[in-house]
Order: structure tokens, then sequence, then C-alpha cells
């Protein structure tokens, strides 16, 4: 039985005001008793929030009394246990960081194209189509024909970006004429900057996925997707697929990448401890506090409570 709701939400906003949103929101999270993270920031909203139905659409109802938020659209997943263990609301500079203050998404971002017209886009001759996603998460699933900038951080997209419209590049278009732009990521945060960003540079066909993959798996049959391979989520469902289905990875605790059933049986995966492309990055004495974690996660679980975090304390604006 899945009694969880968890809700996936951003909206860029002016928010001059968002320090002074932090204590009442979290207050009003905290009251109904939904976990997760929110970013709050002068540009607006964003994060993933997780509780009782009743509770988190209470949540929700307190940000649309808002009016600039008023028109927040959030999506749904069900999940039977909790997927987060601790409530968070943290200021911020930028709610997806890019690190570059000219781009304004609310004003600049690319055209919308409807999942459902997605393919049709994509099947049109001379569409660049961009995964703006980071490396991990394009490793385990993406869409047929899609550039992947292999990107450690989305702060790293533009330099990607000026490297590629320099001659011979994959956005140099020919002729002088700048190609279409196709951009994707998970739930559409990210390509509201990512296009705004080739806007600004002077792209003028740029499109971007509504509601993102998500969106996209929840909407389009597999049996006519270009979707291939699973979604990462950042949650403890770790991955998607069609119809939003639980994938198949979980979640290395040390370098927060996803596993497959082949990392799992590397003789250097530990539960809890490490894994493959992490083990040799840690100390002894590291490991050694991650293996005491992970004992405390299963006498936790063997006592049937959720090894839960400290509340949030005195938070900060992070850089």
């Amino acid at each position: 039985m899945q009694d969880f709701l968890t809700v996936a939400l951003y909206k860029f906003v002016e928010l001059p005001d968002f320090a002074a949103l932090q204590p009442p929101l979290l207050a009003c999270c905290e009251a109904n008793g939904v976990k997760g993270t929110l970013l709050l920031a002068a540009e607006g909203i964003n994060g993933t929030i997780a509780g009782r139905p009743e509770a988190v659409h209470a949540v929700l109802a307190w940000l649309r009394a808002d009016p600039r938020l008023a028109t927040l659209e959030h999506k749904e997943a069900w999940a039977a246990e909790p997927p987060f263990y601790r409530m968070k609301v943290r200021l911020k500079k930028e709610i997806v960081t890019l690190g570059l203050p000219d781009v304004h998404p609310a004003l600049m971002a690319g055209q919308y194209v409807r999942p459902e017209d997605w393919d049709r886009l994509l099947a049109e001759p001379g569409v660049v189509l961009i995964d703006t996603r980071n490396d991990y998460e394009v490793a385990i699933g993406t869409f047929e024909g899609a550039i992947n900038p292999a990107t450690r951080s989305f702060s790293e997209l533009p330099a990607w970006v000026e490297r590629e419209m320099q001659v011979g590049g994959k956005l140099a278009g020919a002729a002088g004429k700048k190609p279409r732009v196709a951009m994707f990521c998970t739930g559409g945060i990210r390509c509201e900057k990512s296009t705004a960003l080739l806007r600004s540079r002077g792209f003028d066909e740029v499109y971007h996925l509504q509601g993102g993959i998500l969106k996209y798996l929840e909407t389009v049959p597999e049996a006519h997707s270009r979707w291939h391979g699973e979604c990462f989520v950042f949650d403890e469902r770790v991955s998607v697929g069609h119809g939003l289905a639980p994938g198949h990875y979980t979640l290395c605790r040390s370098c927060r990448e996803p596993l497959s059933d082949a990392d799992r049986a590397s003789p250097l995966f530990e539960l809890g401890v490490s894994c493959a492309r992490c083990h040799g990055t840690t100390t002894e004495q590291q490991k050694a506090g991650y293996r005491e974690r992970q004992r405390q996660v299963e006498l936790a679980e063997a006592r049937h409570q959720a090894h839960i975090g400290v509340r949030q304390q005195d938070p900060k604006l992070e850089p």
C-alpha cells in the first residue's frame, strides 16, 4: 500500500523577501509532518517534499496562498515508505546553480514542448538534442540521439556551451546560422535556465521538454518512446522508468551515485560504505564512520524505526 505522497515543485518568480519566507514555511511543513528539502532564492522556489497526502496538500495550499506562487505546479509520485527523513528549508543565491546573474528564466526561457509532441520535434531534421543533466544521471538513461555534455555539475554547462559554439562545435551551426536546439532535464527546472542561457547567447529557436523526463515517462507509452534506460531521481526511489515505475538502481551512501546490479556485485562494494567508484577516495577512518552509520540504520530497521537526522538549526545562506 502506497500511503506517502512525494511532490516535486519549482517556480521561477521574483521573491525579494525569500529569507523572510523561510521560518513560516519550515513551521508549516513541520506542523504537517512533511519532510524533504525546499530551496528559496530571490529567483523563486524549488524542491521535493513528501508525507501523508492531506499534509502535503496543506503545504501546497500554504504556498499558493501567496499570489506570486498561485500558479505553482507540482508533480506527484507515491511510495510505501517515507522517502525523506528530515525537513530542510534552505536559502540560496539560485534555486538551481548556473552562476550567471544575467540569465533570467522567468523572462528568457525557451519554448515549451508538450511530452506528447516531443518525439515529433526530435524527428525533425537539424534539431540538436542536449541532455542538460550531470554525467552520472545520463549514464543510466537518456533520449535516443542526445548529446551528453559530460558535466559533473550544472554550473559547468555554460563553459561547455561556449566551447561548442566555436567552429566545429555541436552548437556552431552552418553558414552563420545557429541551429535549432532542444534541451531536457529531470523535471524541467534546469531546462528553464539552460534554454535561457542559449537565448542570451543569440539562439532564437530553443525548445525544452515541458515537465521534464518525469512528465514524459508518465505520459508517453513505452512502446512509442524514444527514451532508453531509467531516470535518476533525487530521493530514496533513486530511479524510475516508464509510468514512473520504481527502477532497479540503489544509491551509494558514500558518493551518492546510482548503483546497478553489476555495480553491487563488485568486490569493492560494501553496503552503506563504498562502491567501485569511490572505494579508493575515502580513508579507512571515513569507512569506519560509514560502517557505524550503516549499523545504526540496520538497528533502526530491525526496531521498525526510521533512521533520521536532527531538526534543522540556524540555516545559513549557501554560496
